[in-house]
């Protein structure tokens, strides 16, 4: 650390599982008033989960009940990254645990973000509404590089899953794969894919199969991050939802149940709901603390 100060508690949750060894694990620091990025970036290394979580009082206007509003940074072990939405719920969990369950609103690079936490048979649950999404093309050349770097063959996409980037706070590029088997056979070229994702700012590409109507199974390459896969992303899922239903695949008025990381071993679910008349995003799930 660059100050003199004691080096604050470092925290690790998981979210989007009530399981500790489930769904994605996250560093929260809910003190980093006395951090600079250097540190940030170095505890974030130190820990080597995708992303950790670092609180520090709300900028001026932000609103929100008193003591219940924060400035939120994210950081991989590699950069920062504008949203996540794994190290929110995180945060959000670690937060209920010491002021209880209700509203919170955040400050991220990405804009205002306000979280929700319930609370059931002592069990938190953290409900995240996205920044205003929106969906753009890609570029053929781009999306042939995508998929050279996968190894995917393009007859293996699903067509009725257009390949598109999403955002909803960071950017994602969506491919969608015709069977589950083509989505479980991941081993993809780690720096040619990192180098396209720098290229086009991405922080993910998120990788789908629809099960049902309403039930999809993801995953998340995060090379940029400097991991190879992360085990449940909401800030993905969240774009995926924008992307849904700008598509017309999914309803206005829709909940969609996302499953992630039982490739991995860590599975998780995610909750992404939909409302007509309101294009932001509403993405869910539970949290636990880890030891």
């Amino acid at each position: 650390m660059t100050t003199n100060v004691t080096r604050p508690e470092v925290l690790r949750y998981t979210a989007f599982s009530s399981a500790p060894d489930g769904g994605n694990p996250a560093g929260v620091v809910l003190d980093a008033a006395g951090l600079d990025d250097g540190d940030m970036l170095a505890i974030a290394a130190e820990l080597g989960y995708s992303e950790s979580a670092f609180l520090t009082p709300p900028p001026e206007g932000l609103g929100g009940q008193e003591g219940r509003a924060y400035r939120i940074r994210y950081f991989s072990p590699k950069a920062e990254v504008p949203f996540c939405g794994h190290a929110t719920v995180a945060a959000a969990v670690a937060l209920a645990e010491r002021i209880g369950p209700g509203e919170l609103l955040f400050a991220t690079r990405a804009g205002t973000v306000p979280v929700e936490v319930t609370e059931e048979g002592g069990a938190f649950r953290a409900a995240l509404t996205s920044v205003e999404p929106h969906v753009e093309d890609v570029a053929d050349a781009d999306l042939a590089e995508a998929l050279a770097a996968l190894d995917w063959p393009a007859a293996d996409l699903d067509p009725a899953f257009p390949p598109r980037i999403a955002f909803a706070g960071a950017r994602h590029l969506v491919l969608a794969a015709a069977t589950r088997a083509r989505l479980a056979d991941l081993a993809y070229d780690f720096a040619r894919l990192e180098t396209l994702m720098h290229r086009l700012d991405l922080t993910t590409v998120q990788l789908v199969w629809r099960e049902s109507a309403t039930v999809f199974h993801v995953r998340d390459p995060f090379p940029v991050g400097g991991v190879v896969e992360d085990p449940a992303t909401g800030a993905a899922a969240a774009a995926f939802g924008a992307y849904a239903r700008e598509l017309g695949l999914v309803p206005d008025d829709a909940v969609l149940t996302l499953y992630q990381g039982e490739d991995l071993g860590r599975p998780g679910e995610l909750t992404v709901t939909l409302r007509a008349g309101d294009r932001r995003v509403r993405v869910d799930g539970a949290g636990a603390r880890i030891g």
